[in-house]
C-alpha cells in the first residue's frame, strides 16, 4: 500500500508493553506460575539440567497435546504443525466443486483479473470497486470477498461461478481477516486506525476497536486462536489483540528507524511468528506468547509476503524491491535459497497452488503476475493483468477454514 500524504511523528522507540491485566487474569497467572515451579522452568522449549536430575529423572516419554483453543474454534488437527490440513489434495467438501483460479485485484484498474493456472491465460475481468487491495476467502470457504478499500465496498464473487454479486458497504476495507471460530470478520481499516468486528456474512458491525498506531494492514493468529499478532505499516509497531475480548493487549515499536512492517506469518510449531518489512528488507521474529522485542532476519529489499509450502517445509518470502524470493528453511530455522525473477519484477502478495507446485504472486508495479516452480525456482509464466496488481488469491485451496488474507487456511 503506498504511504498516506502525511506520515504521523514517530515516537522514541520504546520496549515491547503488555497491557495491565486483570484482577482475575493477575490471579490466573499467579496459579499457572505456581505450577510452572513445581514442574520446572522452560526457555523456548529447552530445558536445561543438572547431571543429577538426569540421573534421577525416569525416561521421558515424547507428548505432545493440543493447546485448549478459542472457543468454537475447530480442534487443531496437529499440535506440532497448524498447516496439517494444508497438504495437497485436502480439499475441503465445500470447495471440491469449484474450478482452479487465480484471482488479482487490480488496485490501479479497479477489476479482478481471472486467470485459469492450467493455460496461464485471463480468462475474465470483473469490474469491482474503487481501488481493489486484496481478494479474501471467507472463513466458510464459500465466499470472496474483494476489499475495494477507497471505494468503502466488499464485492462478493462466487468461486463457483466466477460472477460478482452485489457490493456491500464497509468503510476502510484494507484488508480482511476471519476469527478462528468463524464467529467475527475483522477489517483492518488501515487509514480509519480501526480494527472493526463485523458479522461473518453480513458485514454488520459488530464491535469497532480504535487503535493508536497507524496503518493497520496484515494479520495472523496464535495457533490456539486466542489472540492475534497485527502490523501496523505507517508508524512501524506491532499489535497484540485478544480475540475473544476484540482487546489491544500489547504494542510495541520496531528497533528500526523507518520500519513499514507487511504481512504476518505464524511458523508450523505455532512458536513464532515472521512479520515481513518493506524497509527493514527483511523479517522480523517474535516470540508472539512473550511479545518481547524481535529480531530482525535480512532477507532480500522490499520484503513483503510471506507463504508457507504445503509440506511446512519451508516458507517463500517475496522481496519486491528486488525481483527475488527468498526461502526460509524451519526445520534448519535458517534460509537456504534466493530465486531471481528473470528481467526482474516487484513481486508483492499470492499464494500458493493446490497441488503445491506453483507460487503465484502479483508484479506490484509492473502490471503483471508471475508463476515459479515451487522445486527450482524457475518462472513458468509472467502474465499480463491490469495496473497495480495486489493480494491476489488462489483458489480452492486445502484447508477447513479460512483466516482471512489472501488465503490462510487451517
Amino acid at each position: 500500500m503506498p504511504p498516506p500524504t502525511a506520515r504521523p511523528a514517530r515516537r522514541a522507540p520504546r520496549t515491547a508493553r503488555a497491557f495491565p491485566a486483570t484482577r482475575t487474569t493477575a490471579l490466573a497467572l499467579t496459579a499457572a506460575l505456581a505450577l510452572l515451579a513445581g514442574c520446572g522452568g522452560a526457555d523456548d522449549g529447552a530445558r536445561t539440567e543438572t547431571a543429577a536430575t538426569k540421573a534421577a529423572a525416569r525416561p521421558a516419554v515424547p507428548r505432545v497435546t493440543a493447546p485448549p483453543g478459542l472457543p468454537g474454534m475447530p480442534p487443531v488437527q496437529d499440535p506440532k504443525d497448524v498447516y496439517a490440513a494444508d497438504r495437497p489434495g485436502m480439499l475441503s467438501p465445500v470447495v471440491k466443486g469449484f474450478p482452479a483460479r487465480v484471482y488479482v485485484p487490480n488496485t490501479n484498474s479497479d477489476t479482478v483479473s481471472v486467470i485459469d493456472p492450467a493455460t496461464y491465460q485471463v480468462i475474465d475481468t470483473i469490474d469491482v470497486g474503487r481501488q481493489p487491495q486484496h481478494v479474501v476467502p471467507s472463513w466458510d470457504l464459500k465466499t470472496l470477498w474483494v476489499n475495494n478499500n477507497r471505494g468503502h465496498t466488499l464485492t462478493p464473487i462466487n468461486p463457483a461461478t466466477g460472477e460478482a454479486g452485489e457490493p456491500v458497504d464497509v468503510h476502510d476495507p484494507y484488508n480482511l481477516y476471519f476469527t478462528p471460530n468463524g464467529k467475527y470478520a475483522i477489517v483492518m481499516a488501515s487509514l480509519d486506525r480501526e480494527l472493526v468486528f463485523r458479522d461473518p456474512h453480513t458485514m454488520e458491525i459488530k464491535k469497532t476497536l480504535p487503535v493508536t498506531c497507524a496503518g493497520v494492514n496484515h494479520a495472523d493468529f496464535s495457533a490456539d486462536g486466542r489472540y492475534f499478532i497485527v502490523s501496523c505499516e505507517f508508524s512501524g509497531e506491532l499489535l497484540k489483540v485478544d480475540t475473544e475480548k476484540m482487546k489491544v493487549i500489547g504494542q510495541q515499536e520496531l528497533p528500526f528507524d523507518g520500519a513499514m512492517p507487511q504481512d504476518v506469518k505464524i511458523s508450523p510449531d505455532g512458536r513464532t511468528f515472521y512479520i515481513a518489512d518493506m524497509m527493514a528488507h527483511g523479517m522480523w521474529v517474535l516470540n508472539g506468547d512473550t511479545f518481547t522485542t524481535p529480531k530482525l532476519l535480512p532477507t532480500g529489499e522490499g520484503c513483503h509476503g510471506l507463504y508457507v509450502s504445503r509440506d511446512s517445509k519451508e516458507m517463500y518470502i517475496s522481496n519486491r524491491g528486488e525481483g527475488t524470493i527468498s526461502i526460509f528453511d524451519f526445520p534448519k530455522n535458517r534460509l537456504t535459497k534466493k530465486w531471481h525473477l528473470p528481467e526482474g519484477g516487484s513481486p508483492d502478495m499470492g499464494g500458493v497452488s493446490a497441488d503445491g507446485k506453483v507460487l503465484w504472486l502479483a508484479g506490484r508495479y509492473d502490471s503483471e503476475v508471475y508463476a515459479i516452480d515451487t522445486v527450482t525456482g524457475k518462472q513458468l509464466a509472467r502474465i499480463p493483468v491490469g495496473g497495480g496488481p495486489h493480494g491476489l488469491a488462489v483458489y480452492p485451496q486445502p484447508g477447513r477454514y479460512s483466516l482471512g488474507h489472501t488465503g490462510v487456511f487451517r
